[in-house]
């Protein structure tokens, strides 16, 4: 199991080849996007959020957010470490806190959730080759992840 600073340099070292295989699929804007997820998905957006985690702390004053996560999901569980299904929970977990911030701040002029999730959908038809390499790079990055923790398959410990 690799400690959590060989999680990110790896992360950094690979964020680069992921956005050149975009790069070649979508030109500039993918190489961007690419990279961009690839990093943020190893950075913020780790297995490792259902600890108290640097990946946690990165979060600064927004880490209590996380708090709730913590503890609905167990440590190297098949919802925190399972390949798609960790990276998809994550995701949801952000996207639900989202639109509850929304929501609660919606009197002071912040956008309803019902607006974001529009948006969200016309990016997605709109752009769907850059969000699929987002995505991608999310995804790529959660398994660097689990293939360094040695759990790429929870269902075979």
């Amino acid at each position: 199991m690799a400690t959590g600073r060989r999680h990110d340099q790896f992360t950094n070292y690979l964020a680069l080849p992921y956005g050149l295989i975009c790069l070649l699929w979508l030109g500039l804007a993918g190489f961007l996007v690419g990279s961009f997820a690839f990093w943020f998905g190893g950075l913020w957006l780790s297995p490792d959020l259902d600890t108290n985690s640097r990946p946690s702390r990165r979060w600064g004053p927004l880490a209590w957010l996380w708090t709730p996560y913590r503890k609905l999901v167990r440590h190297r569980g098949w919802l925190s470490h399972t390949p798609i299904l960790g990276s998809a929970c994550r995701l949801f977990y952000l996207a639900s806190m989202i639109a509850l911030a929304c929501w609660l701040l919606q009197p002071l002029g912040a956008p309803a959730p019902q607006h974001l999730a529009i948006k969200l959908q016309q990016c997605w038809l709109l752009k769907r080759g850059l969000c699929i390499a987002a995505l991608g790079g999310l995804e790529a990055s959660a398994w660097l992840h689990l293939i360094q923790d040695g759990d790429p398959l929870p269902w075979r410990r």
